[in-house]
């Protein structure tokens, strides 16, 4: 399983877990208020065990769809469009999607009931009785209260992050947590110059689609973005994830590539394709929840320093990417990379000196020296 798909499946899965709380929650509430009458109820279903596990599978099953289309489909549909459009667009996309949803379990549900083919004349009777029914319209505000709980759990996980989500609602940093982590520190090459020649809006919307760039990659290779500070952007991994299959070295360099292939959109918008310097430092941080007015998670420790003071060096030494001996030690690159030690190096408020690694792709290494020779 890719993490890309991994990443997916974690963040839809919620959706259904929402879709069937509120499933059982309802369904006990509407048994609980209709059991002395449910077989006079115009269009009621008897509830047995059967069509309770039908229903119960359906709104997991409807939660799960909302979530793919949610991620997949509506944020790109209402990316550009004002929160009063977002908000009327999904609305009334929505509203058609459950009364489709409604159209296609309820004949089952009926089937099941009266153990009968759905092509029983009575069951569309019954069905036609139910639109007409004060049983619709608690249906309706049912799934409607559903649809808005798993909308505001994605509000909220896309600003700050599904994981992170999980773990405030887990309360899994409530309590300090000591960490091995690895972090990479991303920075823009003549971020001032660029922001100067294209003015503060026009430079926003640079930066907001160059992060979107970037991005792609950290999925791809199981990162998770810790912070954007201005053109600086921080990604951090655990451990493990980050050293499996070099996960983090290739990180980077895809990240060059995604920003290569887009080279002439940028040019075209904006007359400058940007450029970017990174470090690489892994070692232990302390990890938790911190704010008063505002909850926020967040990683400290001289990991972080250490990490972002080698970033510092890579105009020094005109290297694209730094990596810290820690982390070398840690990583058996292929034979795609090439290593090279710079030495100990004097780090910014640091007393210790450290050891840091240039790390380029050997066809990288070949096509600057062409560049050199013309």
């Amino acid at each position: 399983m890719t993490p890309r798909l991994k990443r997916n499946i974690y963040r839809i899965l919620p959706f259904g877990v929402i879709w069937l709380i509120f499933g059982v929650i309802f369904l006990t509430v509407e048994y609980a208020a209709t059991r002395d009458y449910q077989y006079t109820t115009k269009g009621a279903i008897k509830l047995d065990f059967t069509v309770v596990a039908f229903a119960l599978t359906a709104v997991t099953i409807v939660g799960c769809l909302i979530g793919t289309i949610e991620l997949l489909f509506m944020n790109r549909l209402f990316s550009k469009a004002s929160f009063a459009i977002t908000v009327l667009g999904k609305f009334v996309i929505y509203s058609l999607f459950l009364f489709l949803i409604i159209g296609i379990t309820y004949p089952i549900a009926v089937s099941i009931e009266l153990n009968s083919s759905i092509a029983n004349e009575q069951i569309w009777n019954k069905f036609s009785d139910f639109l007409g029914s004060i049983t619709f319209l608690s249906t309706g505000f049912q799934m409607m209260i559903s649809l808005i709980v798993t909308l505001f759990y994605n509000e909220i996980s896309e600003k700050i992050g599904a994981n992170s989500f999980l773990n405030f609602v887990t309360g899994k940093y409530h309590r300090p947590q000591v960490e091995q982590r690895i972090f990479m520190f991303i920075d823009m090459k003549s971020s001032t110059t660029l922001a100067e020649q294209l003015g503060h809006i026009k430079y926003f919307r640079l930066l907001r689609f160059y992060y979107g760039v970037l991005s792609e990659s950290i999925i791809d290779y199981s990162g998770e973005v810790y912070q954007y500070v201005g053109d600086e952007m921080v990604i951090t991994w655990e451990l493990k994830k980050g050293i499996s299959n070099n996960n983090c070295i290739h990180c980077f360099f895809k990240m060059k590539e995604d920003l290569i292939a887009k080279q002439d959109w940028f040019n075209k918008h904006y007359g400058v394709c940007p450029e970017f310097k990174g470090s690489l430092h892994t070692g232990e941080v302390v990890t938790g929840e911190i704010g008063t007015l505002k909850k926020d998670l967040i990683f400290t420790g001289d990991t972080l320093n250490t990490a972002s003071r080698i970033q510092g060096l890579c105009n020094e030494v005109s290297a694209e990417l730094l990596v810290s001996s820690h982390m070398m030690a840690k990583l058996k690159l292929e034979e795609t990379f090439e290593s090279e030690s710079l030495g100990l190096q004097d780090l910014k408020g640091k007393k210790k000196e450290i050891e840091v690694f240039r790390v380029r792709k050997k066809n990288q290494i070949a096509t600057n020296t062409q560049k050199k020779e013309k």
